[in-house]
């Protein structure tokens, strides 16, 4: 039955045979409107669903690399959504394994996807239909982004050992944006403004420009890439940010050293920190609330929640080193990243507490941490 536009109702829906309706009654068919009320759907959730996966949704993740997964058919290997709370519904992440000599299946799909490689080595082929296929290799630490809308499959080089990586995507707003699936995953239009067919399109140099921002579409090792001074961030710490592919989700990779810690700051939602190397903590709090605290180690991922301070400490032996992929293009402007003022003191309108304001407990407890490792606990 179709229905008029929004505010062009007749006067008369108000009324059921000419006796005015009571509170709580349910119209007949006489007003011309359905009986039964509206279903909301989420057709990202009811598509995870369909996937037959685990789901996992917390605030943190103690080790990325001992998750059980389990066989994933649409992929053509095993894997788990992590759909963690501070993601906030806008982007999501799920792990993957290529099962040892094999290959997954081949696919393209309309969302953005940063792969960060978590063990093995092998090669991922790239193409849009009509186009000679280009394939690069990869090894554990690796980050890329398949093109969007590329084909894409990604090859397990090893025949004795599973590989598994970690994609973070921007599956979730699109999918529910569109409500289609086919549009969603066999779209054939291709992105020629991301995507060009050069032989040397994940092979060329990358390119540097200011405020530690480098452009590429491979890189080959995160964990030991040449990061720059990010003095302001505070505790010595040092960062670059990566653009990928075009797109408008971002990464950056961060290190400060041995019994330091870094300012608190707050930013949009959906920054997924994984822990590279070094073993400490971070705290997370929304305005007025009471402090949460989760230890890291390498293979932690925690993702703060939209606009919560948030704030990691080094009290280990060796540098902390974490990678986030993010909403947060330096190039394509998002309004989710909420990342403006992150380097701006909180009392001049920006999203950073500096260390003179922070309360006193934070020092406190860092010492406490510092004072433990030195004592062997």
């Amino acid at each position: 039955m179709e229905v008029g536009p929004v505010g062009l109702l007749p006067t008369s829906c108000s009324k059921t045979d000419n006796r005015t309706m009571t509170t709580g009654e349910k119209p007949t068919q006489s007003t011309g409107l359905p009986a039964d009320p509206v279903v909301q759907r989420n057709f990202y959730k009811e598509w995870v669903s369909s996937q037959g996966i685990p789901v996992v949704e917390d605030y943190f993740i103690e080790d990325v690399n001992s998750l059980e997964l389990k066989p994933w058919v649409q992929k053509g290997g095993k894997g788990i959504f992590l759909n963690l709370i501070g993601t906030g519904d806008c982007n999501d992440a799920y792990i993957c394994e290529i099962p040892p000599g094999k290959s997954l299946n081949a696919e393209r799909h309309m969302y953005e996807e940063m792969i960060f490689i978590l063990k093995g080595n092998g090669a991922t082929t790239v193409w849009i239909d009509g186009s000679a296929k280009q394939t690069f290799e990869w090894q554990e630490g690796s980050l890329f982004s398949p093109p969007l809308n590329t084909w894409h499959q990604l090859h397990n080089g090893r025949g004795d050992a599973p590989a598994r990586f970690l994609a973070v995507t921007s599956a979730p707003l699109v999918i529910n944006l569109y409500h289609n699936l086919d549009f969603v995953f066999n779209n054939p239009f291709v992105f020629r403004d991301r995507y060009q067919t050069r032989t040397d399109f994940f092979s060329a140099e990358g390119r540097m420009y200011p405020a530690r921002i480098w452009e590429s579409n491979f890189i080959p090792n995160a964990a030991n890439f040449r990061l720059l001074e990010w003095k302001e961030r505070g505790g010595r710490s040092s960062n670059v940010r990566f653009e990928l592919a075009e797109n408008t989700m971002g990464a950056h990779v961060s290190e400060f050293p041995v019994a330091t810690y870094k300012k608190a700051h707050r930013h949009g939602p959906g920054a997924h920190i994984i822990i590279l190397s070094g073993k400490g903590y971070s705290l997370m709090w929304p305005d007025g609330a009471e402090k949460m605290r989760f230890d890291w180690k390498p293979g932690s991922m925690v993702v703060p929640p939209e606009m919560w301070w948030h704030q990691h400490f080094n009290p280990g032996t060796i540098p902390a080193r974490y990678l986030a992929l993010r909403w947060g293009s330096k190039k394509y402007q998002f309004q989710l990243a909420q990342n403006e003022e992150m380097e701006k003191d909180r009392r001049e309108g920006g999203h950073q507490i500096e260390y003179e304001d922070e309360d006193p407990e934070v020092k406190q407890w860092f010492e406490q941490a510092l004072a433990s490792n030195r004592a062997g606990g």
